[in-house]
């Protein structure tokens, strides 16, 4: 529907975002050197490798032995660094590198990193809950950066951000809009999809809820919600 392309929200405690661009890079190169096919043809492998499988998570299947190379539990992170395709981690990468770099500069490095982590792992957990028996492998950073979203949505929704429509049309909307339409998206796709939609999105809703959650605690004191630190200066009174 839409993909954000910048916003107007420079850092206030941080001189970079490295955590955010290494986070990109490191989704980047494991889509090019295994899933894109350009230095090798590996989309199927490492998708059953690296990816969490609801089946084989709750014991329901085992995955063939070339397959089976990390244990199960690794698997709620590594899901995470593979993309199926370019529109796929495209748009995981745009929203992550719009929003992220605020959300990191909320909390730090560290802490921000321990974020995403655990709200990609809580997205997958609630995933495999909706799905239990499923054996299509769950892959890529939507998860985590729904967590990302929710986070930015709570912390600065009064922000401008522009976004593409319909991925050619250029509008400049407030962060409230264009995030909590995002959000509505994804309640109304859980409520019409089939079972079988290659969309994961109750694990866009467990990522979601545990970045609404975690923001609450894990960013830095003083850091206020809902913009609250945002002043605007008043004219002067004439007499």
């Amino acid at each position: 529907m839409f993909v954000p392309i910048s916003d107007n929200n420079p850092l206030r405690h941080l001189p970079f975002q490295y955590v955010t661009v290494g986070l990109i890079g490191i989704n980047v190169l494991v889509y090019v050197l295994f899933t894109s096919g350009i230095v090798v043809d590996a989309l199927e492998s490492t998708a059953y490798s690296f990816g969490l499988v609801p089946a084989v998570f709750n014991d329901y299947r085992t995955l063939p032995a070339e397959y089976a190379v990390i244990p199960g539990g690794l698997t709620l992170i590594t899901y995470q660094f593979v993309h199926g395709g370019f529109l796929h981690l495209i748009s995981n990468m745009a929203f992550l590198w719009v929003f992220g770099d605020n959300v990191e500069d909320a909390m730090g490095h560290f802490r921000f990193l321990v974020f995403y982590l655990l709200c990609g792992a809580a997205a997958a957990l609630v995933h495999d809950f909706a799905q239990p028996q499923s054996v299509a492998p769950l892959v890529g950073a939507s998860g985590a950066v729904s967590g990302v979203i929710a986070a930015y949505l709570m912390l600065h929704p009064h922000v401008k951000v522009w976004v593409l429509v319909l991925w050619r049309v250029p509008i400049r909307l407030k962060a409230a809009w264009v995030l909590s339409f995002w959000v509505l998206l994804q309640v109304f796709n859980i409520l019409v999809s089939a079972e079988d939609d290659s969309v994961a999105w109750w694990a866009h809703i467990g990522g979601l809820a545990a970045g609404a959650v975690l923001v609450l605690v894990m960013r830095r004191r003083g850091v206020p919600l809902f913009d609250r630190g945002l002043v605007t200066a008043r004219p002067p009174s004439g007499r």
